[in-house]
């Protein structure tokens, strides 16, 4: 990869699926990461909206989310180890953002481990702050900060 790779976001498409799956097994372990039939089913949520991250033709990261009125989540961002610390991750999140603002989400929701430091900063960097701990959110009895955002109002 270059040292400043040209990153294209677009929409997903029902044939990324195989894609983003595979991105989801090795950005985390067999446990946490979600099965064929998980992903599937986030996908098919009311209001969900997946945006993929392009490198040319290949997909390097994705980020998932969903909401219900003024309500959104992050389900999952995820970004292939190459493509990390190349603000792929932030084009991912500030365009799922400005969908969600534009739809009339005022405050989203997610959570992360607790013990991911890089994950921590990278949540806080973009202006979401803690407001619980998840007790045994994740596979193995890990725990999760909740984590939320509010978002400014469309103009």
């Amino acid at each position: 990869m270059a040292n400043s790779p040209t990153i294209r976001l677009r929409p997903y498409t029902p044939a990324d699926f195989d894609s983003i799956f595979e991105i989801d097994q090795l950005c985390y372990t067999a446990d946490v990461a979600y099965s064929r039939e998980d992903l599937n089913e986030y996908l098919k949520f009311p209001n969900a909206d997946c945006i993929v991250a392009l490198d040319g033709k290949q997909i390097v990261g994705f980020c998932l989310t969903a909401h219900r009125r003024e309500q959104g989540y992050v389900v999952t961002i995820d970004v292939l180890e190459s493509h990390r610390r190349h603000h792929v991750g932030t084009l991912l999140l500030d365009e799922c953002e400005k969908r969600m603002a534009a739809d009339g989400v005022r405050i989203v929701n997610l959570e992360t481990a607790t013990d991911n430091e890089a994950a921590i900063a990278f949540w806080q960097k973009h202006g979401y702050r803690t407001r619980a701990v998840k007790k045994e959110y994740y596979p193995g009895g890990q725990d999760a900060f909740a984590m939320r955002k509010t978002l400014e109002p469309k103009a």
